[in-house]
C-alpha cells in the first residue's frame, strides 16, 4: 500500500474588516495515506502538523512583509517561529477516504489573518527575543520530526513493496507521533503569550503538562511551564522546571534568566545575580539579564551598580522601555529626580501604553513634590490599565500629600480590593485613619499589614503611635521594640519610644533613647525633655 502526500492550498481574500484592515484566510488541505507500519492514527497526526505548518509558511510571507518586522531585522529563520506566535493554524475539516489501493485521511487547516491588528501583535512578539528564541527551538525540533516521519514513510514503502515486515517500525512512528503531539501542545501554551506575560499562565501549565508527559526530555517546555508558575507566585515549583531544563540544555541563557527572575522573586538575591552573570556569560550580547540584574541590585540599594546594567541594557537595546524606566527609578532612589523623570519620559516615549511608566514616572514627580502632576500620570495609568493596585496606591498617596484625606482612603480602599495582600496600602490607609482620630480602625490596618508583612517595621512603628496616643505606653513600647530590633537606624522609632519611656517615668531609659534618636538626626525629643528638666 502506497503512502502519498497530497497537498493544496487556497488563499481567499474578503471583505474589508475595517479602514485600516482586511481578513486574510489559508487554507490548507492534506492528503495523507497509511498502511504498513504507520497507523491511521501516525497519519492523522503527522498530516496535521503538515498541513499547519504549510499554512504557516504562507501566512510567513506575508508577516514578511510588515514594516515592523523589516525594521526589525528579523532574520529568515525566524519568520516562521514569529508566524507561529501570532497567528494560529486550526483543524477545520479531517474525514477519512479510500482509493482501489490505498486508505487515507484528509484533513484542511485554516490560518485567518486579521491585518487589521496584525502589526501590533508581532510588534509585541518582538519586545521579547528570549521568547523568539524558544518559538525557533519548536520549530527546529517539529522540523526534525517531520524529516523524521517522511525517512519513515519511505522506509515503510520500500518494505511494503517488496512485501516485508514493517513492525519494526510501528515504535518509530507512534514515537514520533508523540514527539509531534508534545510540539502542538507546547505551541498552544505558545500562542497565549502577549509579548510580556502569559495571558493564561494556568492554562499555559495544563498545555505543557500535556507536553512533558509525551516528552519527559522537553527542556523549552519545563523552561516555559516555570515561567509561567513563577507568574502566578509558585516560585518554588518555577525553579524547579528551570532546573530541570538547565540540566537538559546547559547552553540555554534563557533558562538562566527565568530561573534567576524567579530567585529574585523570593528574594534570594545573590543567586539571582549568580544566574544571570551566567546568562551573560553565554549570550553577552542580551539586554535582558543586564536589566534584570540591575533590578537586582536596585533591590540590593546599590543603586549605581544598577544605573551600569541598565546602561549595559540601552546600550545593547536602545529601545528598551523598561530599562529606561528602570533606570529612571534607581535616579530616583539617589534622589536625582529630575534624570528620573527624563528616563520615565523616555519609557513612555517607546511604550505609551505602558501604565506602570505612567506609575513611576508619577512616582518620581510626587518626590519633587510635584504631587498634581503625579495624580495626572496615575490618572493616566489607570486609564490604561484599570485594576492596576499600584496606580491606586500612589494616587491615594498623592492625595494625601494634598490634605485631600477622602479621596486617598477611597484610592487606598480600591488597591486593596485588587490585591488583598498589599500590607503597604493596609499601613498608609491606617496613618490616615490615625490622623483622622479614627483610632481603632488605625489599628485593625496595621495588624493586617503586619499579618501580611511580619517584618514590617514602620507598621510596628506606627501602630505604637497609636498606642501611645491612647496612653497604652507599655503596648506603644513593645511595637517599637520590635521596629527598632527590625530596623537597628530607625530614629523616629527610638523618638517615639524615648517619649513613651519619659511619660511612664523612666527617665534613664526615656534619655537614653532620645540621645540615639538625636544622634540618628531626630533631635526634637531630646530638646523637649532638656527643656522639661527631664534630660542632661
Amino acid at each position: 500500500m502506497r503512502n502519498i502526500l497530497a497537498t493544496f492550498l487556497t488563499i481567499l481574500m474578503l471583505l474589508p474588516v475595517s479602514a485600516m484592515g482586511e481578513i486574510l484566510i489559508i487554507k490548507q488541505t492534506v492528503n495523507q495515506t497509511f498502511g504498513g507500519g504507520q497507523s491511521a492514527d501516525d497519519a492523522r497526526i503527522y498530516g496535521i502538523a503538515k498541513a499547519k505548518r504549510e499554512a504557516l509558511e504562507m501566512a510567513g510571507t506575508y508577516i514578511e512583509s510588515l514594516t515592523v518586522v523589516q525594521n526589525s531585522k528579523v532574520e529568515k529563520d525566524e519568520i516562521l517561529a514569529l508566524t507561529a506566535g501570532v497567528l494560529k493554524a486550526e483543524v477545520i475539516s479531517q474525514k477519512n477516504y479510500h482509493t482501489d489501493d490505498a486508505f487515507g485521511i484528509e484533513i484542511i487547516v485554516n490560518v485567518v489573518v486579521d491585518t487589521s491588528v496584525l502589526e501590533e501583535r508581532v510588534k509585541k512578539q518582538l519586545q521579547d527575543r528570549n521568547h523568539l528564541t524558544q518559538l525557533k527551538e519548536t520549530q527546529k525540533r517539529e522540523t526534525e520530526l517531520l524529516q523524521k516521519v517522511a525517512q519513515l514513510e519511505d522506509e515503510n514503502r520500500k518494505l511494503t513493496a517488496a512485501k516485508q515486515s514493517t513492525e519494526k517500525l510501528k515504535k518509530e512512528f507512534q514515537q514520533t507521533s508523540a514527539g509531534l503531539t508534545a510540539v502542538d501542545w507546547a505551541k498552544k501554551a505558545y500562542s497565549l503569550w502577549d509579548g510580556e506575560k502569559h495571558t493564561d499562565p494556568k492554562k499555559v501549565i495544563e498545555y505543557l503538562d500535556n507536553a512533558i508527559k509525551l516528552n519527559s526530555n522537553y527542556a523549552e517546555a519545563y523552561n516555559n511551564r516555570g515561567y509561567a508558575y513563577n507568574e502566578i507566585g509558585q516560585y518554588q515549583r518555577a525553579i524547579e522546571d528551570f532546573n530541570k531544563a538547565i540540566r537538559l540544555k546547559p547552553k540555554d541563557d534563557v533558562a538562566y534568566v527565568n530561573r534567576g527572575l524567579a530567585y529574585s522573586d523570593l528574594g534570594q538575591y545573590q543567586r539571582a545575580i549568580e544566574d544571570y552573570n551566567q546568562a551573560i556569560r553565554l549570550k553577552p550580547d542580551d539586554a535582558k539579564p543586564y536589566n534584570n540584574r540591575g533590578v537586582v541590585y536596585k533591590e540590593l540599594g546599590q543603586y549605581q551598580r544598577a544605573i551600569e546594567d541598565y546602561n549595559k541594557a540601552i546600550r545593547l537595546k536602545p529601545d528598551y522601555a523598561d530599562a529606561y524606566s528602570n533606570r529612571g527609578n534607581s535616579y530616583g532612589n539617589l534622589g536625582q529626580h529630575q534624570r528620573a523623570i527624563e528616563n520615565h519620559n523616555e519609557a513612555i516615549r517607546l511604550k505609551p501604553d505602558d501604565a506602570e511608566a505612567y506609575v513611576n514616572r508619577g512616582a518620581a514627580y510626587a518626590e519633587f513634590g510635584q504631587h498634581k502632576r503625579a495624580i495626572e500620570d496615575f490618572n493616566e495609568a489607570i486609564r490604561s490599565k484599570p485594576d492596576l493596585a499600584g496606580a491606586y496606591y500612589n494616587r491615594g498617596f498623592a492625595y494625601d500629600m494634598l490634605g485631600q484625606y477622602q479621596r486617598a482612603i477611597e484610592d487606598y480602599n480600591q488597591s486593596i480590593r485588587l490585591k488583598p495582600d498589599y500590607a503597604m496600602a493596609y499601613s498608609n490607609r491606617g496613618l490616615l485613619y490615625d490622623n483622622l482620630g479614627r483610632y481603632q480602625s488605625a489599628i485593625d490596618d496595621y495588624n493586617q499589614a503586619i499579618s501580611l508583612q511580619p517584618n514590617y517595621a514602620i507598621a510596628y512603628n506606627n501602630r505604637g503611635v497609636v498606642y501611645f496616643k491612647l496612653n497604652q505606653y507599655q503596648r506603644a513600647i513593645d511595637d517599637y521594640n520590635i521596629a527598632i530590633r527590625l530596623k537597628p537606624d530607625y530614629a523616629n522609632a527610638y523618638g517615639k519610644r524615648a517619649a513613651a519611656y519619659l511619660s511612664q517615668g523612666n527617665n534613664n531609659l526615656g534619655c537614653r533613647d532620645a540621645q540615639k534618636a538625636c544622634a540618628l538626626g531626630m533631635c526634637e525629643v531630646l530638646g523637649q525633655a532638656k527643656g522639661k528638666g527631664l534630660c542632661r
